[in-house]
């Protein structure tokens, strides 16, 4: 193998870069590998669930036990996928529309009476580009309440969008998005605003096979 080499110096380690490692820093990296195998193993079998199980109390519940942290009279549509399930938080009364896909490497905050529609892809760590190792940078995500985000929309890391903000279908939001703004395109810029400001409309119940 060639992250590691032994001679009767010993055993030396080297990451994928080929640079040396320390026994110590060798070991965390052994361990972290072992962490994302059995957290790859959870993340199938959650999917697995999310994707085939038709009743939405029975995928709330093993979403919940996964670490999800989800609110009264919510409701996670089939085939949401999840990377880190235990950093996302999902208010109260919000809807998360099928095959979304919900980060979770940083903390990503969903309000309440959230509208999230179909297909949309939440993200919270991308790649360096700057970086030599092409490592990852990670920055929270927060959808504040009330917030409608249409259908394939792309939510990029470090993004705040307000509250009653709409986000339009197949945008690409790379910024935040102040309240009661209305968005749209690649990137997502502000192209009107939502005239009702004093929102108290409840979403209404999750449905029994979806």
């Amino acid at each position: 193998m060639n992250n590691f080499k032994i001679s009767i110096k010993g055993i030396e380690f080297r990451d994928k870069h080929g640079n040396k490692l320390s026994a110590k820093n060798a070991l965390n990296k052994i361990i972290v590998r072992f962490y994302n195998y059995w957290l790859d193993a959870k993340l199938f079998l959650l999917h697995l669930i999310s994707l085939h199980i038709p009743i939405y109390t029975i995928r709330k519940s093993i979403f919940k036990l996964a670490g999800v942290k989800i609110g009264s009279g919510s409701t996670i549509h089939m085939g949401c996928k999840f990377f880190q399930p235990k950093n996302v938080k999902i208010g109260e009364d919000t809807i998360i529309g099928d095959r979304a896909f919900l980060d979770g490497r940083d903390k990503l905050i969903i309000g309440n009476h959230v509208d999230i529609a179909s297909e949309v892809m939440i993200y919270n760590s991308e790649h360096d580009l700057n970086d030599p190792e092409f490592s990852a940078i990670s920055e929270p995500v927060e959808i504040c309440d009330y917030v409608f985000v249409g259908p394939r929309v792309i939510i990029l890391p470090g993004v705040k969008i307000g509250n009653g903000a709409v986000v339009g279908a197949g945008a690409v939001v790379t910024r935040d998005v102040d309240s009661y703004d209305i968005v749209g395109g690649i990137p997502a810029r502000k192209i009107g605003e939502r005239k009702l400001k004093n929102l108290d409309y409840k979403l209404g119940r999750a449905r029994l096979f979806q």
